[in-house]
């Protein structure tokens, strides 16, 4: 487990995500306390269970970004869901113990590629073998002893050894071309799994997804995938090779167990929209629509509050998962939560909106700042455009605008608004290649104009 100080995990966040310091120091101390959970004695570290987090605010303000960024940066099993998919046990819907389900798959991911990579250089030289053998196959051995020599004489053994020993030259000798590369780019045929054709959907009832994947993967035994000879490159057959290499070194027994303690113990489970199965008690609640958003809520709380859910990897306890919920929560409040799932969700925050100094930080400082992956995906067409303070201070002044005057989408306005000043430039790039171009106020202006004059103009295309 990541043993980062609360204000290292702000100071990484910081990096890729503008303003929100309560929020981010309040994900920082949730993942110190695992941290802090784990040092202590088994008989009281059970009884430690996580402080869920509420997250609110409008959308394009940072909420799934810190979680994402968070899950990535303490490297824990990570995965986000929309509250909206789920509906009470009995309807047409996903259950809501299927999100448990998915982590898991995720934490099974995540530790697999661990493993890989820590078996990788021995899978490398496995592999390397097998690619000699496609260009230089081994020869079989003799099933009868050659006349007038007997079985295990010298005479015998020197006959056998003075043949291979001449393929063992031209084998190093072929070693070293692949080693530096001169092989690459010659075919070889191999061997590879493909899937079988018989592909089975299993449409499951809404409450047993489980048994609907144990069911696919009988299905998927039945029909297993064969071998298929395929010609490719030396350099991609050997990566296939890499891989094929790795999962007979890796135990998948050991994978699983790896993997559902990580889940259990660092899974983190952000549930998105979580103000839209809220029920308003102002208007008094009695809709059909109401009843199913409660239902959903009463669905959720076993699993937040801790429970064992059953996967094809065994029974996961959910005790000790981390949920980050968040929502905008513009007319449901978290008060009209169910008070059961209200106690469980104990820290809330929230998130402030961001207006053209938040957007000008986030068009300047992150290191993934859209000013920054645009100017990389026109190098590629050998044009460097640049851009002046005025044009980012002009580009985040009608982002707060265009958001004041339509819907208020956050950060997402900037994606809009860049895409269409740069539209034109993209659309020229191959033919300007070795220019260099500066983006100023003026070309903002220009390109804008007409756009942000017109109020409903702008509401259909920025």
């Amino acid at each position: 487990m990541s043993n980062l100080t609360p204000r290292e995990i702000v100071s990484e966040l910081d990096k890729y995500i503008i303003g929100q310091n309560a929020a981010k120091r309040m994900v920082a101390v949730a993942m110190r306390n695992r941290w802090r959970r784990q040092q202590i004695e088994p008989e009281l570290r059970d009884e430690i269970s996580p402080k869920n987090i509420i997250l609110m605010g409008p959308t394009g303000v940072g909420k799934t970004e810190i979680a994402r960024r968070l899950a990535r940066l303490t490297k824990c099993p990570f995965f986000k869901v929309e509250a909206t998919k789920f509906t009470e046990v009995g309807y047409v819907g996903r259950d809501v113990e299927s999100m448990i389900r998915d982590l898991m798959e995720i934490g099974v991911n995540m530790v697999r590629k661990e493993e890989a990579e820590k078996v990788r250089i021995k899978a490398e030289r496995n592999a390397e073998e097998r690619v000699l053998d496609l260009l230089l196959p081994r020869s079989k051995p003799e099933t009868a002893e050659p006349a007038g020599f007997f079985v295990g004489s010298q005479s015998g053994e020197i006959e056998e050894i003075s043949e291979p020993a001449k393929k063992d030259s031209t084998r190093e000798k072929f070693r070293q071309m692949f080693r530096s590369g001169q092989l690459d780019e010659r075919e070889v045929e191999l061997e590879v799994t493909e899937q079988s054709g018989a592909q089975v959907e299993i449409m499951a009832i809404p409450g047993m997804e489980d048994m609907g994947s144990n069911l696919q993967s009988a299905f998927s035994n039945m029909f297993p995938g064969r071998r298929k000879a395929r010609k490719m490159k030396i350099k991609d057959a050997y990566q296939t090779l890499i891989d094929e290499e790795a999962d007979k070194l890796i135990d998948p027994d050991m994978v699983n167990e790896m993997a559902r303690e990580r889940v259990e113990q660092q899974g983190i489970l952000f549930i998105d929209e979580m103000d839209k199965i809220a029920t308003r008690h102002d208007q008094g609640g009695s809709g059909s629509a109401d009843v199913s958003r409660e239902g959903v809520q009463r669905d959720l709380l076993p699993v937040v509050e801790g429970s064992v859910v059953n996967t094809k990897y065994g029974m996961i306890k959910t005790d000790h998962i981390l949920f980050i919920a968040a929502g905008a929560f513009h007319f449901a409040k978290p008060s009209d939560l169910i008070p059961e799932l209200q106690g469980r969700f104990p820290l809330r925050e929230e998130l402030d909106s961001l207006h053209k100094e938040e957007f000008y930080r986030i068009l300047t400082e992150p290191k993934n700042a859209l000013t920054v992956q645009y100017k990389a995906l026109l190098k590629t067409e050998g044009v460097t455009i640049d851009y002046t303070q005025e044009a980012l201070e002009e580009i985040s002044a009608t982002a707060e605008k265009i958001n004041t005057e339509t819907e208020n989408i956050g950060a997402r306005r900037l994606y809009t608004i860049m895409e269409k000043i740069l539209a034109n430039l993209s659309f020229e790039a191959p033919d300007k290649s070795g220019q260099e171009i500066v983006i100023d106020r003026e070309y903002v202006q220009e390109q804008l104009g007409d756009i942000v004059e017109n109020r409903d103009l702008s509401r259909y295309i920025l």
